[in-house]
Formats: structure tokens, C-alpha cells, sequence
């Protein structure tokens, strides 16, 4: 319960903190309409020229562009603000502060921060993914639903682990700024189905950077796409992926001198 308890203090504080500053939220909104209006506006020009890519019809595509906006929500809003702020400390030597707090050091740096009204993507997402679904002529049974949520909650975890691993090399490259750039050029490529790239970048998307296991899963399972042994090996990899990512944490603090060295 202690970490629950830490979690929900840290979301406490971060809401009072964001609630001063509501013009921020019209900001995150403009920002969100525009993403999916661009989403649908390439989606639309796609489908003028064919019914079906690689297989996907247009409402069903429609479920993987909304399940891309909502977890860029998760992304802009939990992981990658906290990210950030892992690697400024690493630099300026700041870490200390987290570091000798009688608390979990990983489970305080992935919750420090919270930018509220980058919400508004997982809202918008979440509407984008609804419309897909009324459009589909399948039927959506309770159990696609919950496999679909399951499936998206370990999506967020994926992409949390992909993004300590990358924040975590601050140990040894200090200066690295360019990391929310490079991921938000990688993360794009998730609003197509991951079964229309060549192998060898499909295969990337999916082990190397967890875009695949992220998006495409969790939109096969309510397109009546999805396989069990596909689970299996998302589940597996997601454990793999959790102890390495854990692994490579506490190797990189060996590496952390504080502000003192």
C-alpha cells in the first residue's frame, strides 16, 4: 500500500500545482484537436486511394490512431515529464534529493512530476477509439473489452521501460536533450498497423522499441485480430522487459557521483 499511498500524495500535489495555471489546459487542447485532426485528415486521403491496407479496413485503422493519441496522452502526461527531470538532475547533479529519500528510488522518480492537462490526449483518443469501434460491423463482448484494457496497460508499461532505459544512459551521455525529439519521431510510426512495415523494421518496433506490443495489440484485440500466442509473448516480453529495465536502473546509479563529486 505504500507505494499507492505515494503515488496518490504526488497526484495530490501535482493537480494543486497545475490547477494555477488553466490556461494551459485550452493550450493541450488546441494541441490535442490539431494531432487528431491531423490523424484523420492522413487517414482519409489513405483510404480515397483503397478499401483495405495490409488487410485494415478504415474503422478499424481508426481504432489504432485513437489507441496511438491516448497513450501519447499517458506518454506526455506521466512518463516522459518525469523522464525529463531524471535526466536535468543527472546533469546538474540534483539526484541526491531523490536518492536519499527513505523511498523506492525508481518508484520516486517516475512520479514526481504530472502535467495534468496533457490529459486531454487520453480523452480525445479514447472518443477517436469509441468512433472506430460504433463503425465496426463486429460485435465488442466484454471480453475483448477488458483484454484491450489489460493489453493497454501493459502498452503504457512497455513504453515507460523504453523510456527509463533511454533516460537512464544520462549516467554515461549527460547531455541528452534530444530524447523527447527522437522518441516522438519513432512513436509516430505506431499510427499505422505494425504488420505494414518491412521485417526487419517491424521486428525493430516491436523488440527494440515496444511500439508494436503498445498499439497494434491492444487495437487487434478489439478488431477480433488478435491471437493468443501473440498475448503470450506480449506478456512475456513485458516481464523480460520490466526485470532488464529494473537491472539497468540500478546498474546505471553505480555510475551517479551527486553533486558533491
Amino acid at each position: 500500500m505504500r507505494p499507492v499511498q505515494l503515488a496518490l500524495l504526488y497526484l495530490r500535489l501535482n493537480v494543486m500545482n497545475e490547477v494555477q495555471y488553466r490556461a494551459n489546459f485550452f493550450i493541450a487542447a488546441f494541441q490535442s484537436l490539431l494531432s487528431v485532426g491531423v490523424g484523420l485528415a492522413v487517414l482519409a486521403l489513405v483510404y480515397s486511394h483503397t478499401t483495405t491496407l495490409n488487410g485494415w479496413t478504415e474503422s478499424e485503422l481508426l481504432v489504432i490512431v485513437g489507441v496511438q493519441i491516448l497513450l501519447s496522452g499517458v506518454i506526455h502526461a506521466t512518463i516522459q515529464p518525469n523522464m525529463e527531470r531524471l535526466v536535468d538532475e543527472v546533469r546538474d547533479g540534483k539526484l541526491d534529493f531523490a536518492l536519499t529519500k527513505p523511498e523506492d528510488a525508481q518508484l520516486l522518480i517516475s512520479l514526481r512530476e504530472l502535467r495534468l492537462w496533457q490529459t486531454v490526449d487520453v480523452i480525445s483518443g479514447a472518443i477517436v477509439v469509441g468512433v472506430g469501434i460504433a463503425r465496426l460491423h463486429n460485435s465488442i463482448g466484454v471480453g475483448h473489452a477488458f483484454g484491450f484494457l489489460a493489453l493497454l496497460l501493459l502498452g503504457a508499461l512497455l513504453l515507460y521501460c523504453f523510456w527509463l532505459i533511454l533516460a537512464t544512459g544520462s549516467f554515461w551521455v549527460v547531455n541528452m536533450w534530444f530524447l523527447a525529439d527522437l522518441f516522438e519521431g519513432v512513436y509516430q510510426t505506431g499510427r499505422w498497423p505494425i504488420g505494414i512495415y518491412p521485417g526487419w523494421l517491424r521486428y525493430s518496433m516491436t523488440y527494440l522499441v515496444p511500439i508494436g506490443f503498445a498499439v497494434t495489440v491492444p487495437a487487434q484485440a478489439l478488431t477480433n485480430r488478435l491471437h493468443w500466442t501473440t498475448v503470450v509473448v506480449a506478456v512475456c516480453f513485458g516481464g523480460a522487459l520490466t526485470a532488464f529495465t529494473r537491472w539497468f536502473w540500478q546498474f546505471g546509479l553505480r555510475r551517479y557521483s551527486g553533486a558533491s563529486a
